[in-house]
């Protein structure tokens, strides 16, 4: 392990072998910092936060922070982090609010200087999160998502994989997945062919969504009767099903979220 002298690491913290903790980083109670992990200078780490192996954080970012919710009220609760992910400059990632609960990020990602992440949220994987980018608590970011720079998403938000987000967009309702979006009222404007077949889905499947794509945004049908002509005419395949079942959960919650459900 490289750590340098002015770092200050709380005694019940437990860090992996072959770690580099940099100058005036502070690292404090019940933190796991994984193996090969490499801290820049002025990191904080707060308690409750796990950083899993090969992770770089750069100077400046604050992992683990209080959540920002008035209803906290100092329960333990958790940020968990998983394995290889480049997390830049002046990142804040927050843990839960509620007993027991954890914000999670996994594995892969990349989230560029001054992104937050709020408390609860849920990130998967190989997730690209540009500048200044702001997820509100509870959102739910899907594998392969990119956000472009300043995007700001709202609470409850689930945003479905391989959706790719423009620039300056405000994200107020759940975003479908393979799709293309961009602004205010973040209408898809095509399929994000380039992210399908970096993911490895095969051309045929590809085709078989752009026709998904049609019947949803460009034949003039409700959602129902896309859905169902989708259904109808559409091949069967993993890529579709999630698709539709993406779009039936939304109207299961309030103002185009499916994760905000009424209380």
């Amino acid at each position: 392990m490289a750590i340098h002298e002015t770092a200050i690491i709380d005694p019940d913290a437990e860090i992996g072998v072959d770690v580099e903790i940099g100058p005036y980083t502070v690292i404090g109670p019940a933190v796991r910092i994984g193996d090969r992990s490499r801290l820049g200078a002025h990191v904080v780490i707060e308690r409750g936060t796990t950083l899993g192996a090969e992770c770089q954080v750069a100077s400046g970012a604050i992992l683990g922070g209080a959540p920002q919710d008035t209803k906290y009220q100092g329960e333990e609760t958790f940020l968990l982090i998983g394995e290889r992910n480049i997390i830049r400059e002046g990142v804040t990632i927050h843990r839960a609010t509620g007993e027991g609960n954890a914000t999670i990020v996994g594995n892969e990602n990349m989230i560029m200087a001054y992104a937050h992440v709020g408390h609860n949220a849920r990130l998967g994987n190989n997730i690209t999160i540009a500048s200044y980018v702001g997820i509100s608590g509870h959102a739910t970011v899907e594998d392969r998502v990119v956000f472009g720079g300043f995007v700001g998403v709202h609470q409850f938000v689930r945003i479905g994989k391989m959706t790719m987000i423009g620039g300056m967009s405000r994200v107020v309702q759940d975003v479908p997945p393979f799709m293309l979006v961009q602004g205010e009222q973040l209408q898809p404007h095509g399929l994000n062919v380039v992210g399908l077949r970096r993911a490895g889905v095969t051309a045929e499947v590809r085709e078989q969504l752009k026709e998904a794509y049609r019947l949803l945004y460009r034949a003039g049908l409700n959602l129902q009767q896309a859905v169902e002509r989708i259904q109808a005419e559409v091949p069967p395949s993993e890529e579709r099903d999630y698709l539709v079942s993406f779009l039936l959960a939304v109207p299961t919650g309030r103002h185009g979220r499916q994760l905000d459900k009424p209380k």
